[in-house]
């Protein structure tokens, strides 16, 4: 019989709880509802009001990987949806906006992917993001000093930066915006990373071109448009171990030598809230936001 667990009130099946979905390191599915569950706080927070696309991956990184956009079968009634537009019509999407929705999501075995917008306001973007991604054998450490001359760009144009990893090779970047049309927010991240390569051109490329970029860092502006999403704040990432898309401090991006050091597991990131805090809390504030220059 499959266990029934009750959270604020809401009944939930969390199923196959032994099931092993990082083979690396024998993280079982259990243990990514603990996480999830222990971190509740800062990841509501950064879900909240936006549209879920989930990359779901229920056999493990190894067995298939889809997105989900629409509201998955068997959604529980209690969790709350919305009716996004998107180019091909109108779509419902789920909002997880609480506990139980979270551990609903959490079981169906998923990465969490948001757009820069609120529900409440479609295509108007409230954060700018940079997805910084390494072509072998460039690695992290080059998106490092990549992510330290955008910092200071933007800095230029009274924009804070605020960092983190992606979960995989790169580094994100985002800033809070007051709320700016998506299309104007992608001009002027494109022309950022236009500026990128002109000053780093060894080291930068903002097109997508594979010739262009072994040994660069692809400064990759696209997710600014309103149709596209980017890892939110602590997912889990389908890979062999159970990596995090983890905020992260200047003083670790500005001191990164070595890869491993901004490689960031479940198990850490307890500990690093503890320590810091929400790194990316500043997002979440009015008072925080930057109109475009």
């Amino acid at each position: 019989m499959t266990p029934i667990t009750e959270v604020e009130g809401r009944r939930l099946a969390l199923t196959r709880l032994d099931k092993v979905l990082y083979p690396a390191t024998g993280f079982t599915k259990g243990e990514v509802l603990h996480y999830y569950a222990t971190v509740s706080e800062p990841v509501l927070a950064h879900l909240h009001d936006r549209p879920v696309s989930f990359l779901r991956y229920p056999d493990g990184p190894d067995g298939q990987v889809f997105f989900t956009k629409n509201v998955p079968p068997g959604t529980p009634d209690w969790v709350r949806t919305a009716e996004v537009p998107r180019t091909e019509g109108p779509a419902r999407m789920v909002l997880v906006q609480d506990l139980p929705s979270l551990m609903w999501a959490a079981n169906l075995v998923t990465e969490f992917h948001t757009p820069q917008w609120q529900v409440d306001a479609p295509g108007l973007a409230d954060r700018l993001v940079f997805d910084l991604d390494p072509g072998a054998p460039a690695t992290v450490v080059e998106c490092c000093e990549v992510a330290l001359w955008l910092r200071e760009r933007l800095a230029v144009d009274g924009i804070e930066a605020y960092a983190k990893t992606s979960g995989s090779k790169g580094l994100h970047l985002l800033a809070a915006l007051v709320r700016t049309a998506s299309s104007d927010v992608s001009a002027y991240a494109k022309e950022l990373a236009v500026e990128a390569e002109r000053a780093l051109p060894a080291l930068v490329t903002h097109r997508m071109t594979k010739s262009l970029r072994p040994g660069k860092v692809f400064v990759d502006h696209s997710q600014n448009a309103a149709r596209k999403t980017t890892a939110t704040p602590y997912t889990l990432r389908a890979r062999l171990a159970p990596t995090v898309s983890a905020p992260v401090t200047w003083d670790e991006i500005a001191a990164c030598a070595d890869p491993c050091r901004l490689v960031f597991h479940a198990d850490d990131i307890t500990a690093r809230l503890h320590r810091h805090g929400d790194l990316l809390s500043p997002l979440l504030s009015p008072s925080h936001a930057h109109a475009l220059p």
